[in-house]
Order: C-alpha cells, then structure tokens, then sequence
C-alpha cells in the first residue's frame, strides 16, 4: 500500500505557497488529503505540527512517515520522488532550464515584497479591497513586468515549452496585478490567464472560502 500523503494548509485558501504546493500535487496526479489549519488561532505553533513541520509554517508535506515544508522544497520532492515519464513533469528536462525554473521560484518568494505586501494574494482569491499601489509598489511591478518581459518568449503560452511549476507561482503573480485592475501588457496578461484555466489551478479558485 502506497504511503498515504496529506498537504497542510489554512484554513482561507489564500496561501500563495499552499496554492503552490497543492497545483504541484494536482499537477503530478497524485491522491492527496488536505488538513487545514487556523492561523489566526495559531494552530501552526501548538501540539505536534512545528515539531514535524520543523518550520511551524505552511504549506506541509506528509509522505507517509516523512515531513517537508516549504513550497519549493515540496515542489522538488514530488518531482523526485514521483519523476517522469510516470508522472507529469513538474521542472524542465534540461538543466539549464531547472535551473532557471527554481531561479523564478526563489525570485517570486524573496523579492518584490512592496508589490506583494500592497497586492495580497487574499485580494486575488478573497476578493479583499486594496489601495492604489503606492510609490515603492509600483517600482516592484514595474520590475516585475520588465524580469517577466525577459523571462517570457513573445507569443509563449509556457516559460520552457510546457507547463512547469514555475508557470503557475509566476501566473500568480501577474494575478495580483490583474485581479485588482493594474496595468498589465496584453502578451503577459494572456499568458498569465491561459495558466491560471488549468483544472488544478481552477480547482483551487473555486474552493469554498
């Protein structure tokens, strides 16, 4: 009997790194539980979970008798752990573009944080009101727009050729522009909404909030 595997969220549906993780296991076809946790109420540091999470934050991984957190982290495990052809790639084949696919990963998780804390991702999927972005805001999107424009074949509907994980943390992005009526270039704003129709991505749109 396969070991059971479970992912540990919120209890909103608006994580941007649960969103990650929970596309990847969609993404790979795997069967998975998800168990939800109230931040607000802090469930994150109390009982067993900041012991095996190690990190106390979500996402969370159980694999069986193993436990990983960290959504990019979690991404890389499943590829390993459940690697093509038997399962739908999650990365690149080649190297270089792994290696470009984690650099968009680790950009979208460190940097921008002005356009990121102005443009929540519970604006996108709560339907929270925001502000006019401010000065600092809008320099991130702006740089944001520019890196993407580089990143971003013209006309491509995939950053390498076909979906990979990084196509859904970078559409989420674009989404925190889009959803809230900032101005986006015609060619990204395409790209993003052709990402954001997958039937995984979809389904976590549509969860009950």
């Amino acid at each position: 009997m396969a070991d059971a595997i479970e992912l540990w969220g919120e209890d909103e549906w608006d994580s941007p790194y649960v969103f990650s993780a929970f596309v990847a296991l969609r993404e790979k076809g795997l069967e998975f539980q998800v168990r939800t946790l109230s931040l607000e109420k802090g469930d994150h540091r109390t009982g067993d979970y900041p012991s095996r999470s190690i990190t106390g934050r979500v996402p969370a991984l159980r694999h069986g008798d193993f436990w990983l957190s960290e959504s990019s982290a979690i991404a890389e495990y499943l590829e390993d752990a459940f690697p093509p052809p038997r399962f739908p790639r999650l990365y690149p084949e080649g190297v270089r573009e792994r290696a470009r696919a984690r650099q968009v990963q680790a950009w979208l998780r460190s940097d921008l944080l002005p356009l990121r804390m102005e443009r929540p991702s519970s604006s996108i999927f709560l339907g929270e009101k925001v502000k006019p972005l401010g000065a600092e805001a809008q320099k991130a999107a702006d740089r944001f727009l520019r890196a993407c424009g580089e990143l971003l074949p013209r006309g491509a509907v995939h950053l390498f050729g076909s979906f990979t994980i990084a196509d859904a943390d970078l559409a989420l992005m674009l989404q925190r522009l889009l959803a809230n009526g900032d101005p986006v270039p015609e060619p990204l704003a395409a790209y993003a909404r052709g990402i954001w129709a997958r039937k995984p991505i979809q389904e976590w749109v549509k969860h009950g909030r």
